[in-house]
């Protein structure tokens, strides 16, 4: 995962992380999404390709007992040598279908604005909720504005 990592940031994914990003750094953020992972606050997909990991996404479980029909679409990654095969799509579909039997209804999410992950996610059934400006560091240290989407898949049940 951590090449998976290196690849999107060196592309100028915003994904929450510098081009100074180093080994130290990408080694705590997976512990902490391992973490999250025991804890039951997180779920992870891996999309693998003869024995390499060439795409993830993450959801995040929101704990709070007023949230429980949400979750968030986060780190949706594919490797630059493996996109436009459909990967990112798959990964999605899984995570869908795992949402729906957790009972999360709400799903949420933020990607760049103006970039092409926006008009996958409306291929997906997403809506556009609004944009955020100047609401992420970018790789390259460029403050840009972020795009909110969210899918209801069930409606929320008491």
């Amino acid at each position: 995962m951590r090449e998976l990592l290196f690849d999107a940031v060196e592309n100028g994914a915003s994904v929450g992380f510098l081009f100074d990003l180093d080994e130290a750094h990408a080694s705590r953020y997976f512990d902490q999404v391992q973490a999250a992972m025991q804890e039951g606050e997180q779920q992870v997909w891996l999309a693998l390709e003869n024995g390499q990991v060439v795409g993830s996404v993450q959801l995040n479980l929101c704990r709070k007992p007023n949230g429980l029909n949400r979750a968030e679409v986060q780190k949706l990654l594919v490797h630059s040598k493996a996109r436009r095969r459909g990967i990112a799509r798959e990964l999605m579909q899984c995570l869908e279908l795992e949402a729906k039997e957790l009972k999360r209804g709400l799903l949420y999410l933020d990607t760049e604005a103006g970039s092409e992950a926006e008009s996958f996610y409306r291929t997906l059934g997403y809506t556009h909720a609004g944009n955020l400006p100047d609401y992420a560091c970018s790789p390259d240290g460029t403050y840009r504005a972020t795009a909110i989407y969210y899918k209801t898949l069930s409606k929320a049940q008491p």
